[in-house]
């Protein structure tokens, strides 16, 4: 696979699987569509582990590492799932777009790493700024889309808690195998759940569109999905890869207008511009700091 399919490949899977849970959770219940999907997933997953005569380790690092994985698994497509049934798939997009400020804020806390910059801590200020404005309507007006909005906040901050602590474990393992494995950690934690609150399968109801949406996410938004993230993340500078967390959430935004009717209002554009913009400034602000600083020393 060449690097510039496989990036291409996490764009389109990334901002297709917002629309993907909205329309999954429309005739299933969010607890069992989000089970179905990691089920879905697992299986060909170990065919491929098989295929490839690829070792799925059971070390004490291998386990840590696939718990600290299935912590942004479970509690981030739990929460996300609950989530697609007040917000349109684009906002859902939007706020995960906030996971690489999150991820850094965490990374201070737990791993200890250095403190914010001023850069940083503006690009936080102008993202969470962004979020305001766009749920400022539905929150006046004291709509249920404040229960969707939390849901996704408490997803995104399940991903990026996980994402640091996978940092924290220092081993190397096949990305196919990690999926493998953070799949059969999360798997008995949705059955939990979804026993607890359904532990119903009234298959006569689901749409067509419904199941073809699990098996969608099941192969393609959890199994290649991961695969080529990982992919493009070993062979990418970081800096490269967050840019993806800066398209995703336009595509997916317009993907939920042209396919779902989504309604696309000025405080969505105003505020997906500005969290877009914290992001930018996130990544690449004390880069720009340096550059103009050393170019005014050296005049």
């Amino acid at each position: 696979m060449s690097v510039p399919i496989a990036y291409l490949a996490v764009i389109i899977i990334w901002s297709t699987t917002p629309l993907g849970i909205v329309w999954s959770s429309e005739t299933i219940h969010p607890t069992f569509a989000v089970l179905l999907r990691m089920v879905i997933a697992v299986v060909p997953g170990f065919l491929l582990l098989k295929a490839f005569n690829i070792e799925l380790p059971w070390h004490k690092q291998a386990i840590r590492l696939y718990s600290f994985s299935a912590i942004g698994v479970f509690g981030g497509m739990l929460f996300s799932y609950v989530a697609a049934g007040y917000i349109s798939s684009g906002l859902m997009s939007l706020i995960f777009g906030l996971s690489p400020i999150l991820s850094g804020v965490l990374s201070k806390r737990i791993l200890a790493e250095a403190s914010l910059s001023l850069a940083k801590k503006l690009a936080l200020c102008v993202a969470i700024s962004g979020l305001a404005i766009v749920c400022y309507d539905k929150i006046s007006l004291a709509a249920d889309a404040y229960i969707g909005v939390i849901s996704v906040l408490i997803a995104v901050s399940f991903f990026s808690l996980s994402g640091v602590l996978v940092k924290s474990v220092e081993v190397s393992i096949n990305p196919m195998a990690t999926t493998v494995g953070t799949l059969l950690f999360s798997i008995p934690l949705f059955i939990t759940v979804w026993l607890i609150f359904d532990g119903n399968i009234p298959y006569e109801t689901w749409s067509s569109k419904s199941i073809l949406s699990v098996i969608y996410l099941g192969i393609i938004g959890s199994l290649v999905g991961f695969i080529a993230y990982f992919y493009v993340l070993q062979r990418l500078k970081a800096s490269t890869v967050a840019l993806i967390t800066m398209i995703t959430p336009v595509v997916a935004i317009s993907l939920g207008a042209i396919l779902n009717n989504e309604v696309i209002n000025t405080n969505l554009v105003v505020g997906a511009f500005a969290i877009i913009t914290g992001l930018a400034i996130y990544q690449w602000g004390d880069l720009v700091r340096k550059h103009y600083s050393k170019n005014y020393a050296k005049s």
